[in-house]
């Protein structure tokens, strides 16, 4: 849960910043000649700057999950432990044909794990102290396996375009928002953007960014269970359906910065909000799982 969420964040940061330094710089125009709207100019600016918002996420998305989690790599196996770790990833980063990732344990009281990176032969998988703790290994390979295959499938840099394209939308539309506020409500008529597109631009965009993350978390949950899949093919369906009643069974919320909560195994909370959790419900994963031939 903590990969997508910490990225959908970063990802916002960025582009609001990004934003809010060109407006000030007057780099940010989308004005003809005449004082109106330059459409083609404003979606190229959007696209280069939504695409490369994304990108820079995903640049970040591996020091940004040690540094949030205080995830440590496993440089040399202290313990039996973390030998078993990495022999686990190296068998099924190898089964997955995929590059052996970094390995790490975070400290952490809930059983989670998440993998991110922006190359499916460089990435990072990590597991939680309280993963160890709790689930048999037989269930941990299980984890293990459903983080290979997001690193497998590639659904970080899937992700990035998909975030991509919702940010291009975000800052076109929220830009003609902001200029038809500052033209037709407040009337202005100077030859660049007056205070009123300023402020408009920037609202629209953070209620703009909140509202597109639903597509960003309608995806999340449709690669979930892909993976659970993937795992199944690596270590057999009845772990991984062991693993996620096992997570049923704590009946906890995850302990992983919310800015991380996509990234992990588990995952959330229901009604309107289901819409923006990252995992589906764990009773719709099993029954996924039990349904494989």
């Amino acid at each position: 849960m903590k990969r997508i969420l910490l990225f959908v964040a970063t990802n916002i940061a960025i582009i609001l910043i990004l934003s809010i330094v060109l407006n000030l710089l007057g780099v940010d125009s989308i004005l003809d000649g005449r004082g109106g709207l330059n459409l083609t100019s404003l979606l190229i600016f959007a696209s280069v700057f939504g695409f490369g918002g994304s990108f820079i996420s995903l640049a970040m998305s591996k020091w940004s999950a040690k540094k949030l989690t205080g995830a440590q790599v496993i440089e040399s196996p202290r313990n039996e432990m973390e030998a078993w770790l990495l022999n686990t990833v190296k068998r099924q980063a190898t089964t997955a044909g995929i590059g052996m990732p970094e390995v790490a344990i975070y400290d952490a009281p809930d059983a989670n794990a998440f993998a991110t990176g922006m190359n499916r032969n460089s990435a990072l998988v990590a597991v939680s102290t309280g993963l160890l703790r709790i689930m048999p290994r037989g269930e941990v390979e299980a984890v293990l396996g459903h983080e290979i295959s997001h690193v497998a499938n590639g659904d970080m840099v899937t992700l990035t375009l998909i975030q991509g394209v919702v940010n291009t939308f975000v800052i076109f539309i929220s830009r003609v928002v902001g200029y038809f506020v500052d033209r037709v409500v407040f009337k202005s008529e100077d030859e660049g953007p007056g205070p009123a597109y300023l402020i408009t631009t920037i609202v629209a965009q953070l209620v703009f960014g909140v509202l597109a993350s639903i597509i960003v978390m309608w995806f999340s949950r449709q690669r979930e269970f892909r993976a659970d899949s993937g795992s199944a093919r690596l270590e057999g369906p009845g772990k991984m359906i062991a693993a996620l009643r096992s997570l049923q069974k704590t009946a906890e919320q995850p302990h992983l910065p919310q800015q991380m909560a996509a990234f992990g195994i588990a995952g959330g909370p229901s009604g309107f909000m289901k819409l923006f959790m990252t995992h589906p419900p764990l009773e719709e994963r099993i029954a996924a799982l039990e349904a494989l031939p």
